[in-house]
Parts: structure tokens; sequence; C-alpha cells
């Protein structure tokens, strides 16, 4: 896949803090949405999920913020998974504003959880790609 998945977001302002920025923790909710809407376009529901016994956990999340979002401001949160070997796998999203301007980078380290289990499954991006009716959008 040559560009990573994104969905448009408008900060509203109800996210914002008494600064008028968006509240530090808004910027997991944005990341969150893209994982989310990313799983569904490459056609995988959160009880496909379940029904395959799994479920994906965040294991470490680090937010740089770069520039400051108001309310109002339209965004670009992009997700692009990085595979690797074992049990994990890496998440880069980036909060970009329609000019162009980066405002935060997101890295995530997530992993499948047996829900049976409760232990991380080997290879989570076999599961993905079981799943998915496109794996490309995991660029597998």
């Amino acid at each position: 896949m040559s560009e990573p998945f994104s969905v448009p977001v408008t900060v509203r302002g109800y996210e914002t803090d008494v600064q008028g920025h968006l509240n530090q923790s808004v910027y997991l909710n944005y990341a969150e949405h893209a994982r989310w809407s990313l799983l569904r376009a490459a056609g995988i529901s959160q009880s496909a999920l379940i029904g395959s016994g799994v479920g994906p956990v965040a294991l470490e999340t680090t937010i740089r913020y770069r520039r400051e979002l108001l309310a109002g401001d339209e965004v670009e949160v992009t997700c692009l998974f990085a595979w690797g070997e074992g049990k994990t796998f890496r998440i880069e999203q980036t909060v970009r504003k329609t000019d162009g301007t980066v405002a935060a980078e997101i890295t995530a380290v997530g992993g499948l959880l047996d829900l049976k289990a409760r232990k991380l499954v080997p290879g989570p991006q076999e599961y993905f790609r079981k799943l998915a009716s496109d794996p490309g959008l995991f660029g597998l």
C-alpha cells in the first residue's frame, strides 16, 4: 500500500481545553477512530474479531504533539500497520491539518488477545489477513 489509510475529523468545541486547543486525551480517540475505520474498510467488524476468539489490545502508545489544534480545524488521521515477527505489531499514525501541518504523531504497539486464554496470539497478521476482505489496507 503506497498511502496510509486516513479518515477526516473536524475538531469540535467541546473537545478543547481551557487554553482553547484540543485536549490531549482526544488525540487517543481520534487515533482509535482511525484504527477502527481501517478495520471496517478492510472488511473486519468488531463482532468478526470477537467471533474468531480474539480482540485487539493496546500495549503502548506514544503521542508527540507538534502543533495545536483548535475548534473547527479539519484534520486527516492516518493509520499504517507495521508488521514484524512475534506477537505484536506497530501502528504509525499522523494527525495532519488540511494545509499539511502535522499536529501530532502517534505510535502504538498492539497485539491480538486470545479471549479465552487471555494471552497474545502469535502471528497476529495472519488473523487480519484471514478476516479481511481487503488485507492490502493492512499492508498484507
